[in-house]
């Protein structure tokens, strides 16, 4: 069975505009290489209630949850608390992130507020990483990471090995000039006869003209491959000229 993924992206500065999410972006492609859907991601600001809420509700419906942000020192860094109290557990200093925080920094650095990075909930095992000391931590089915994108990426490279290898998804993408208005009851026609395959369409316009992308993606890819066909065949049928797009 196909395993599936939600992720929580936790921050103000993601709400207000201030700081653009590309974690979310980084992990899908991740996700989607090792054949595990990402179904959902929900943004909550730095509140507790609403973090423990989101956390709740989608621990209960996917197999893996991914979050990213709030375990820094500050105090609106509350992350573990809240992952704490959605699991019903304590919360205390990890004694191997304690240590390795505590041998970063020069005597009397390692004050109140870096310490608060070596917090995480009872039970939870650390993530660590290549891009600096504190550690992230995972519990139950939840990956809890920063949410510094370089950090986070040497969190994820940590965790991606731990993570099961399904069937990855194919998939094949064409672009024609044309209108979807014009593509909309052919495009319609072959997802009806290619069942197993997703086709999405995603419209572009460029000096004047209208165009769309045509996605065809499935676990089969020899499926994948015929319904990219006859979406070409579509489009020469309706005037146009197909083209693979790659990457």
């Amino acid at each position: 069975m196909t395993k599936t993924a939600a992720m929580l992206v936790i921050g103000d500065e993601i709400l207000s505009g201030r700081t653009q999410d590309t974690n979310s972006n980084y992990v899908a492609r991740q996700l989607t290489g090792l054949g595990i859907d990402l179904k959902e991601v929900r943004v909550v600001g730095d509140d507790e209630t609403e973090i423990v809420a989101a956390l709740n509700a989608l621990r209960a419906r996917y197999d893996f949850i991914f979050t990213t942000g709030g375990i820094g020192p500050t105090h609106d860094d509350i992350t573990a608390d809240a992952v704490a109290k959605a699991f019903g557990v304590g919360i205390g200093y990890h004694p191997d992130a304690y240590a390795a925080l505590e041998a970063r920094y020069e005597k009397g650095q390692f004050n109140d507020a870096r310490k608060r990075m070596a917090r995480v909930p009872d039970g939870a095992g650390l993530i660590k990483n290549s891009a600096s000391v504190a550690p992230g931590f995972h519990i139950g089915n939840v990956f809890v990471m920063a949410g510094v994108p370089m950090v986070m990426r040497a969190m994820m490279e940590t965790i991606l090995p731990q993570l099961p290898q399904g069937v990855p998804v194919t998939s094949v993408t064409v672009s024609a000039a044309l209108p979807e208005g014009a593509l909309a009851e052919g495009l319609a026609a072959i997802q009806k006869a290619y069942p197993e395959t997703v086709i999405g369409s995603y419209p572009w316009m460029q000096d004047g003209r209208f165009g769309a992308q045509l996605v065809a993606r499935s676990r089969d890819a020899a499926v994948a491959e015929a319904a990219a066909k006859a979406i070409e065949a579509m489009i020469v049928n309706l005037g146009g000229k197909p083209e693979r797009v790659t990457g």
